[in-house]
């Protein structure tokens, strides 16, 4: 039988970074994926990108992560932020000496610089296509045999499998959870004038259109698009000529990028909320979208999955310090009460954000108006709201602040 100090379902961005982090710090995992390599890190661009939180970075440049993503990303120095294209938009541009809000990668980059760094740890065994037929978790540990016949065991499992976790079904962990009735339509395209870095959230009814900066590819101005539609349309712009679903998008955007191109291909999903009852069980412990889900309006459901990583990491560390049995229900109420809160807090207030701005008619878009020259007007606030981009609010773990346990 194979042992480590840890089982982690799911080899994922979150799952991936987790070993990552725990390795930086001695501890071993065993990571079981049933996903397929020569899929999940296909060369070609599917147009989906994801922008990493300055804290989240700083967790990455912490377990070595960060070095191989120099100078692939695309930061993030400003975002503008309008109800429509309606004037009185709220722009966020902080000072030069605190650095970029949040560097954007191309999905495809992350999942393949997580995966080579996995593979090359002393401490991970990553075991892809591969997946779990029984596991056991009890007082003594947890034991699991996989389709491949071997067995393995550990004082702890983490359940980093996504949104449709068998884990936490299996556990019996209740989740919240509805549905908003809208899709994000996601792609990239070219564009002829410069984004100077900045990701722009333009609010409309049916949801937010946000255009994310992206580097520049052979020359070209290129930006990542998640555009928030009604469920009931979301067939019908993945059938648009690119053509046809430029134009729409370019009418969307006011013009203000110059005629758009080279539309990358597209896909949907459908948005909901969910958030688990509880996040820890015997010998379990939930991290990412296996916990809590969150509708995409302010871009912070993966870095919400690293605090979770930067947050288990300090607990388990700081459990083998002392001697402790990394399952010791102690340390999986620790990790509980710590991120409980704030996820609960996040997945709300994006929520509510997305309600807010989704109020059809003249007079809530005048209030919304009116709150967003108030937050402009502000510095405080709107210095929080900063901060909240960061990933930079709250008891932060020591790995969110760029230092190693």
């Amino acid at each position: 039988m194979d042992q480590a100090d840890v089982i982690i379902l799911g080899g994922g961005l979150v799952g991936c970074s987790l070993s990552l982090a725990l390795a930086a710090h001695g501890i071993s995992t065993i990571v079981v994926d049933p996903a397929d390599p020569a899929v999940t890190l296909a060369a070609n661009f599917d147009g989906r990108a994801s922008a990493i939180a300055s804290a989240s970075h700083r967790m990455l440049d912490a377990i070595g992560v960060g070095a191989r993503l120099a100078g692939k990303g695309c930061a993030i120095e400003s975002i503008r932020v309008s109800d429509g294209l309606a004037p009185g938009a709220l722009d966020f541009v902080p000072d030069a000496s605190d650095g970029a809000l949040g560097t954007m990668y191309e999905n495809r980059l992350l999942r393949t610089t997580l995966h080579q760094a996995a593979m090359a740890a002393d401490l991970v065994d990553l075991r892809m296509r591969t997946r779990a037929t029984s596991v056991k978790r009890d007082g003594a540990g947890v034991r699991m045999t996989l389709d491949s016949g071997a067995e393995i065991a550990a004082p702890l499992m983490i359940a980093a499998e996504g949104r449709n976790s068998p884990t936490r079904t299996a556990a019996g962990i209740t989740i919240a959870h509805w549905q908003y009735h809208h899709n994000a339509i996601i792609t990239a395209f070219d564009h002829a004038r410069p984004h100077q870095n900045c990701a722009f959230e333009i609010f409309y009814p049916a949801g937010p259109f946000a255009i994310l900066p992206l580097l520049p590819a052979e020359g070209r101005n290129r930006s990542a698009l998640v555009w928030t539609v009604s469920e009931g349309d979301a067939p019908g712009m993945l059938k648009l000529s690119d053509r046809g679903f430029l134009a729409e998008a370019e009418r969307q955007m006011g013009g203000f990028l110059g005629p758009l191109s080279n539309l990358a291909p597209r896909s949907t999903y459908p948005l909901g909320f969910h958030h688990a009852a509880r996040i820890t069980a015997e010998r379990l412990a939930l991290v990412g979208d296996a916990a809590h889900g969150i509708h995409p309006i302010a871009g912070q459901g993966l870095n919400l999955g690293f605090r979770d990583v930067a947050t288990l990491t300090e607990v388990l560390v700081d459990g083998k310090r002392f001697g402790l049995d990394l399952g010791d229900p102690a340390l999986l109420a620790r990790y509980e009460r710590w991120r409980g809160l704030d996820t609960l807090m996040v997945a709300m207030a994006t929520d509510t954000l997305n309600r807010l701005f989704g109020v059809p008619g003249k007079t809530a878009s005048a209030v919304r108006r009116f709150g967003l020259s108030a937050v402009q007007a502000i510095p405080p606030l709107k210095a929080r709201f900063m901060a909240e981009a960061r990933g930079e609010s709250g008891d932060l773990p020591k790995l969110l602040q760029g230092e190693t346990v």
